[in-house]
Order: structure tokens, then sequence, then C-alpha cells
């Protein structure tokens, strides 16, 4: 059974429109810049938006028409098409500006309002909902509510690990971490949406553990689904082939790769601490690491200006090389590039990066402070570390470098893992087994918590 918060107090009232031709299934990402070609690197624009995308499109080759509803600010159009059958909606919120995630749920209850009404002009009706992170399963919950069709919410990460590794990792930063994080809200919120929806997808079996321990989620409603890929852009290629590929992104010698946003979280600065420990053992190997800002000038991006210090501190400034983000069509060839690839991250709900490594045919080193790692076997599929001894993740990254053998059965398991579990055909398949046959009553709700 359906049961809604209640602080969903608002009444909407909304008739079941006649289906269309083929069943609809709407997703919900209401944060950051989601677009056909979005732009990532940009605040809250990361692997979120990838995931809704990618999943879209799979959802739609498996023969639904998705709706993409997001929230519409600043210049961006009301609607963009994706694909064949998936398409972006744009709805206003909280006046034309860019809102950060973490504040972003007190102009939800408007923007389902909006969202609701342009539903009931178009008579349009869904097999189900599927929400990302805490501000858009507010609005999950919202719809389900109204609409009468089940409410499946993805987090992709939790309130209470972040909290928990930033107290750790941050002691002295903890009397800005509600102002900077509204960890309260944010955690009572999620508490909220993961009673009242009716399936909660984790994406890594820490997570399935989390939910249970800290939010006392009930087994019944958990799924595990992690995150996929697409294969057909990450795949192994031939020896000259990566020649040629290496060259077009001037590498010479041996390289490690890494990239993601300029987030502390992220941890590149835990990896050039273990690179300074590589670099006194290999002379001819190199960090190359793209990143994305959440500052509109990334030059004046503080997490940048604390990262080319420490890189000047150790003195590997020739060996350690910082650019922007790549262009998401450069992607695979960035990958495939690389002699190892690495992710640092302080703490990361899954690592979706590696896995594209991985599926590309780089060796990769991942954290054990995530999701990830428990679903590889170290010195098959990759390896993993301790990113916050930089002697346990530089060593891990030298072993990589030293071993030929190991690298090339790396390579060759890692892609395999990736084509068998993360692949995103597989990955929608298992999203509609979850609803299939599932048909729950109309409720008669509507706000979600402000």
């Amino acid at each position: 059974m359906n049961t809604q918060p209640e602080e969903f107090i608002e009444h909407f009232e909304l008739e079941k429109p006649s289906p269309d031709s083929k069943s609809r299934i709407a997703m919900i990402s209401t944060h950051g810049y989601v677009a056909a070609e979005p732009p990532l690197g940009m605040p809250d624009t990361g692997g979120q938006v990838v995931y809704v995308l990618e999943l879209s499109k799979k959802l739609a080759q498996l023969g639904y028409q998705v709706d993409i509803w997001t929230r519409r600010f600043e210049d961006q159009p009301e609607i963009e098409e994706v694909d064949e059958d998936v398409r972006l909606v744009r709805v206003p919120c909280g006046g034309p500006d860019f809102i950060a995630k973490e504040f972003l749920h007190r102009n939800i209850p408007e923007w389902c309002r909006n969202a609701l009404r342009r539903i009931e002009e178009e008579e349009v009706s869904y097999e189900f909902i599927n929400s990302h992170y805490w501000d858009a399963g507010l609005a999950g919950q919202t719809l389900s509510g109204s609409l009468g069709c089940p409410h499946i919410h993805t987090p992709h990460s939790l309130g209470t690990w972040k909290k928990q590794n930033m107290e750790t990792d941050f002691p002295d930063s903890r009397d800005t971490f509600e102002s900077t994080y509204n960890f309260t809200q944010r955690i009572k919120s999620e508490s909220i949406i993961y009673k009242a929806a009716d399936y909660v997808v984790a994406t890594s079996p820490i997570q399935m553990d989390l939910f249970k321990k800290d939010y006392e989620v009930s087994s019944g409603k958990l799924i595990m689904i992690p995150p996929g890929y697409d294969d057909n852009r990450f795949f192994p290629v031939s020896s000259a082939s990566r020649a040629a590929i290496r060259e077009q992104f001037g590498f010479e010698g041996r390289v490690i790769t890494s990239i993601g946003r300029l987030s502390r979280n992220k941890g590149f600065d835990l990896l050039v601490d273990a690179f300074s420990v590589v670099a006194e053992r290999f002379d001819d190997v190199r960090l190359f690491m793209p990143v994305g800002s959440e500052s509109e000038d990334q030059a004046e991006d503080p997490i940048l200006g604390e990262l080319v210090q420490k890189i000047h501190d150790l003195k590997l400034e020739d060996r350690v090389t910082i650019t922007e983000s790549l262009p998401d069509d450069v992607m695979p060839d960035f990958y495939r590039a690389g002699d190892v690839f690495c992710l640092p991250s302080r703490y990361e709900p899954f690592g979706m990066t590696a896995v594209e490594a991985m599926a590309s045919g780089t060796p990769t080193v991942v954290t054990t402070h995530g999701g990830l790692y428990r679903t590889l076997e170290y010195g098959v599929n990759a390896l993993f570390a301790n990113t916050f001894d930089k002697t346990d993740f530089g060593i891990t990254i030298c072993k990589a470098l030293n071993y030929p053998k190991l690298r090339m059965r790396m390579s060759e398991n890692g892609a395999g893992i990736a084509r068998s579990l993360f692949t995103w055909t597989g990955i929608a398949q298992q999203l509609i087994a979850i609803v299939e046959g599932t048909k729950l009553p109309r409720y008669e709700i509507a706000e979600p918590i402000a």
C-alpha cells in the first residue's frame, strides 16, 4: 500500500486520461542543468543527469514514451527533444535563476502545481514515476499521489552518509555544514520519501545497508539496481587505435587519469598526495585530471586553488596537468588513452566514471570509501585502496603500473564485468520489472514538505 506523509497537505484533483498508444513513463530530476546535451561540470550537473538521460533512452527503446521533468530557469526552452520518444519538459518555479539542490525543496510545491497543471492540459498518464535525488523525490511523491501511479525513488546519494563522512573528514568545518548542505532538512525529507515511495532503488550494496540502518526502510521496498553505461560508446579498442588516441591527447610515457567535478568529496587532493608516492618511483609517469567547477569562474574556485597549491608544495608542477572538463563526445577516448584510471573519492555512492573506464579497457583503481569496490574482485576486475592513506593508494597505483600481466588481466576482466553488470539496457529492464503488474489505487493528496 502506498502511504502518504501527513505533511503532504494541499489537495490536487486530476482525472486520469486515456492512455497513449505507447505507455508513458515520467522521470523527475529537478536540479541542475538537465539538457539533451548537458553541460557536465556546471553546478549540480554531473553523473545523475547522465544517468537519467541514458536510462530514459533505453526505456524508450524498450517501447515506452519517456518524459523527463525538470526545472525551467534562465533562458532554457520549455520542451526539448532528447531522442526518439524521449523529451525534456521544463517547469518553472522559484524565479529565473539557478537554485542549488540543497535548497530547491523550498520551491518544489510551486513546481508540483505547475507540473500537474501541464499534465492535466496535455491529458497524459504515466505507467510509473521514477524520481532522482531528494528534491525530485518530494515532487515524485506528490505527482504519484495525484495521478495514482507507482513512485520509484532513486536517491543516488544519502544525507546521513554524506554528513558522517563530512564530519569525519572536515571536523573543523562542522559549524558551516548546516548552512551549506542543509543536512537536517535533507535527512528529514529523505526519511519521508523512503517511507512513502512504493520502491526505493539502491545503486550499491553499501546503500542497501544504509537504507536499513539509518532510515529503517523495510527490505520489501528496497531494490538493488546499479548505475549503467552505454556499451555502444565505451568499449576497448586495439593497441593501434589506442596509440593514435594517445597521440591526439598528447600523452607521452605512462599517464594516470581521473575526471570529475571540483568537489571535496571527489578527492582529487587525495589523488595528488598518492601521486607523490608514485612520482618517487617512476620518472615517466604523469597525472592528467580534467575537472569541472561548480563556480562560474573556474579559475576562482577555492578548491582548484588548494589543489594547485598542493601540487606546488609537492613540486609536481611538471608532472600533473589539470584542465577544464572534457566534452562528452571525447570521454570514451579519454578513458582509453590512460594507462591507469583512478576513482579517488572520499565517499562515492557508486562511481560511474570508474565503470566507464573499466568498460573502455583501462585498468582501474577505485576507493574503498564507496559502493563499487564491493562488486569487484581485487586484482581481477580492478584494484582498490584506502584513498585517505596516500601510501596505500600510491603503492596500489604502482602495482598497476609495474606489472603488465596484471594490467592486461584487469583490462580484459574489467571490461567483461562492466558488460555483464552495468549496461543501460539491463538496468532499464530491471526497472520495468519492478512495477510490472503493479497497479495502485488513486490517492488524493499533494504538496511535499517545504
